[in-house]
């Protein structure tokens, strides 16, 4: 069924069947927004090694990067190296800190880390955009909906566009985003998050009060994709803290199918998390 799906997905961006907007560039109030893939191909990727790194914003509280006296070093800029977070990083509340220590010491044991993409579970919200270093971002728009489909596994959120929260969301892994324009600007809410991913690839907890406001805008005339995060979360951070991601435009990019396959459940032998089976099937 996941292979159907994302088959069928791919025959539609590549066919131009998911229109991105109206013939005109407008919204159904006739206001012009953004096109994010003006034609059914156009896809947004890797601009730098530590692609899966949040970057720090202009000013003020940023996201938690590695501890200086152990860098992180990504896949082809040297000798790699696994995450250690920093927990020097004023934005962490003295329990997330211990919990990261804990994954910190491992890693410093030599135990293969927690990483969402190398187990084949969800990253959740504000995690979608630090997913992968290498495969596409592909963006749909509708009147009514925004879906983004990263092509490593084809995760895809859902955004709900001119309408509230509900009154009560169920936690779930990648909660509820509902959005809006703002000019050339698409902004994203996203509230009802569970507590069973990650902030971040440096293993950050969060709590269900996590509350992530996201800006998408398209910058360099259109060669870059630019998103600012601000991300509030009272049980988890002592305040409020931001951060910037970015990818380069490439087009025309058919959607690729990319499924992650059971194969690895030893995993050489490391005590890492299970990759996720289904018991039961979804319809």
């Amino acid at each position: 069924m996941a292979r159907f799906l994302v088959s069928m997905t791919a025959a539609l961006l590549c066919s131009g069947l998911l229109s991105a907007l109206a013939a005109d560039g407008t919204n159904n109030e006739g206001r012009a927004i953004p096109n994010f893939n003006p034609d059914g191909l156009t896809a947004w990727t890797t601009n730098r090694p530590d692609h899966d790194d949040f970057m720090p914003p202009p000013s003020g509280p940023g996201p938690v990067t590695f501890d200086p006296a152990h860098p992180y070093v990504p896949n082809q800029s040297g000798q790699p190296t696994y995450r250690v977070a920093d927990l020097t990083n004023p934005i962490l509340k003295d329990w997330a800190k211990e919990q990261m220590k804990k994954a910190n010491d491992e890693v410093l044991a030599g135990k293969v880390p927690f990483i969402a993409r190398e187990r084949c579970w969800p990253i959740g919200v504000p995690g979608f955009v630090i997913w992968n270093r290498g495969q596409p971002l592909h963006i749909i728009q509708t009147p009514t909906k925004v879906l983004m489909i990263n092509e490593l596994y084809a995760i895809t959120r859902h955004i709900y566009l001119d309408v509230p929260h509900s009154k009560n969301p169920k936690p779930s892994w990648w909660g509820e985003s509902v959005g809006h324009y703002e000019g050339d600007t698409l902004v994203v809410d996203t509230i009802g998050m569970n507590t069973r991913t990650f902030v971040d690839n440096y293993r950050t907890p969060h709590t269900e009060q996590l509350h992530v406001v996201e800006r998408f805008k398209m910058m360099d005339g259109g060669k870059l994709l630019h998103v600012d995060l601000l991300v509030d979360d009272p049980g988890a951070f002592n305040m409020p803290w931001r951060a910037v991601q970015e990818w380069r435009r490439i087009n025309p990019t058919p959607f690729i199918e990319d499924l992650c396959e059971p194969n690895n459940t030893f995993f050489f032998g490391y005590n890492v998390a299970p990759l996720p089976q289904a018991d039961k099937p979804d319809f």
